[in-house]
């Protein structure tokens, strides 16, 4: 095997150690580095190699969780595709990470964001979704009697809670794209509702 291959072997490998570990941490919140050693299948050397500690653990998840979150956002095209299509794109750019929406939701906490290697391994993010939402605005493609930032914060709140039923088996994985996409789109009312003046 060629080095760029082997590094191309490793990557992938790391990938899916790290996704394995962030729904290990999810499972058992509470776990040793040992027990979630044994929970992904490695030992706990391997896992000390990886990261020493568990803080070192979540760090590495929470950064490796932008990284992945943030290369959704750029292969959803939200510059240059339709706004729908973009929005479309990127719930299933989403849902395709849908291990780690969930470590982030079980294990984000407020003093992360006191934390500079967390935060500016973030930077970007929340900016580059409310300007998505703001061109869609501008070009009649979503409501603007809300604000782009409250777009941004349905759509974290939409799919962050469709994972998480679909984690707790109060709903099945099939659809679940169309159902955040319908919600966002369309909302829950059977017909629009203006909002009073």
């Amino acid at each position: 095997m060629t080095e760029q291959g082997q590094k191309m072997s490793d990557e992938a490998g790391h990938e899916k150690l790290l996704v394995a570990l962030a729904m290990a941490m999810v499972d058992q919140p509470r776990g040793t580095l040992q027990e979630l050693a044994k929970a992904v299948g490695v030992s706990k050397a391997t896992l000390y190699r990886f990261c020493q500690t568990r803080d070192q653990l979540v760090l590495r998840l929470t950064t490796h969780c932008a990284h992945v979150m943030k290369k959704a956002l750029a292969d959803s095209h939200l510059d240059t595709a339709p706004p729908q299509e973009a929005l479309r794109n990127l719930i299933h750019q989403n849902l395709a990470h849908k291990e780690l929406t969930a470590f982030l939701m079980y294990n984000w906490k407020p003093d992360n964001e006191q934390q500079p290697d967390i935060m500016n391994s973030w930077s970007g993010y929340q900016e580059s979704l409310d300007a998505f939402f703001l061109r869609g605005q501008r070009e009649g493609a979503f409501r603007v009697d809300m604000t782009a930032a409250a777009l941004t914060e349905m759509l974290f709140g939409v799919l962050t809670s469709m994972v998480d039923a679909e984690r707790r088996g109060r709903v099945a994985r099939l659809g679940i794209a169309s159902v955040v996409e319908q919600m966002m789109l369309h909302g829950i009312a059977a017909e629009p509702v203006r909002a009073p003046a």
